[in-house]
């Protein structure tokens, strides 16, 4: 008999930061502990999360164009919107919150963080049975030589956080919040205020991809896809058949079939 899985079997160690720090240390944390997106604290209070998706948004924004990547403060880009649960309860109550927060952060019974669940966490545990074919939902394509102000606005308005990128029909690479949150920082670092404007509209998007791209097929088992992702850190992948994009596996598809 299978034993039963509890939060703190599954819970990581809170990865946090304070809303009076830059938006820059919150990039470059997320980055190097290979977490998004991270626990916002005022004093020792949890107070949201903040995103890489958020960070590039307020980067990428013409309203900030003045200021410095490193003038921006993590308060201006918390999301106050998060949800807790506790380390006694079962992790069949983590599917339904994962299906709407990428993080749920852990208390205990004196309300004080001491934890927190990802879709990775879980998955560590708990993977879904069967191949990419039962659990992989739409992709979208965007191509190489679109312009990355194209980009931002469909990632905004569809919100769409990642995009396989094709050229002459043939996949290239994968581009992400993350991509756009490095590559406005970055931009925003290079160029000053008044330039801004007319070189961000020559960015493009195969200045920003990540490339190569690692896919899979729709007969690779579940299990083989979960540990690639885990492994390599990765939060999707695209699924083809003879060399023709089919579909997209994601951390959230993965929860979402368990």
């Amino acid at each position: 008999m299978t034993r039963e899985l509890f939060i703190k079997d599954v819970m990581a160690k809170p990865v946090t930061i304070a809303k009076s720090a830059k938006v820059t240390e919150a990039l470059d944390r997320m980055l190097d502990e290979g977490i998004d997106p991270l626990i916002a604290l005022h004093n020792t209070s949890v107070a949201g999360t903040v995103s890489r998706q958020a960070i590039a948004e307020k980067l990428g924004s013409k309203q900030n164009s003045n200021l410095t990547p490193s003038a921006l403060h993590v308060a201006s880009v918390v999301d106050e919107d998060f949800t807790s649960i506790y380390p006694d309860q079962s992790i069949n109550v983590l599917v339904p919150l994962l299906q709407r927060y990428k993080l749920v952060v852990v208390y205990d019974s004196d309300h004080k963080l001491i934890g927190q669940v990802g879709a990775g966490d879980l998955l560590r545990k708990v993977k879904p049975d069967g191949t990419a074919d039962g659990v992989m939902e739409d992709a979208v394509t965007i191509e190489a030589d679109e312009r990355v102000v194209h980009l931002r606005r469909h990632m905004m308005d569809d919100n769409i956080t990642r995009f396989v990128v094709t050229e002459n029909g043939k996949m290239t690479g994968i581009v992400t919040e993350t991509d756009v949150a490095i590559a406005m920082r970055k931009f925003r670092e290079a160029v000053t205020g008044k330039h801004q404007d007319h070189r961000i509209r020559n960015l493009l998007v195969k200045d920003i991809m990540s490339s190569p791209i690692i896919s899979t097929d729709r007969t690779a088992k579940v299990t083989d896809i979960v540990d690639m992702m885990l492994k390599k850190n990765i939060s999707s992948i695209p699924v083809a058949e003879k060399g023709r994009l089919i579909g997209m596996v994601t951390r959230r598809s993965l929860v979402n079939a368990l």
